[in-house]
């Protein structure tokens, strides 16, 4: 979700559900791709500069990554994105 927030909503970031049918037997796998971000890290993440115009306004606040961070683990697994909590 970060790449969504410093990219201005440019990249989305997709929410995945699967509804089964149960006409036979399923597998699923998962996969999990993605940076670490240290929850101790004094930078700040915002939408880029360069991608920012009078026409293209910012739709995030600037965040610290470790507060990103203690607010995605405080929500849980039934909450809203954290992603969210940081649009203006």
């Amino acid at each position: 979700k970060i790449v969504q927030l410093i990219s201005n909503d440019g990249f989305r970031s997709v929410e995945h559900r699967v509804l089964a049918k149960n006409v036979a037997p399923r597998v699923s796998i998962a996969n999990f791709f993605g940076t670490h971000i240290d929850p101790t890290s004094t930078r700040i993440y915002s939408p880029i500069k360069e991608l920012l115009s009078d026409e293209n306004l910012p739709l995030y606040r600037e965040t610290l990554a470790g507060d990103y961070i203690k607010h995605y683990y405080s929500i849980g697994l039934d909450a809203k994105t954290a992603l969210s909590h940081y649009r203006l």
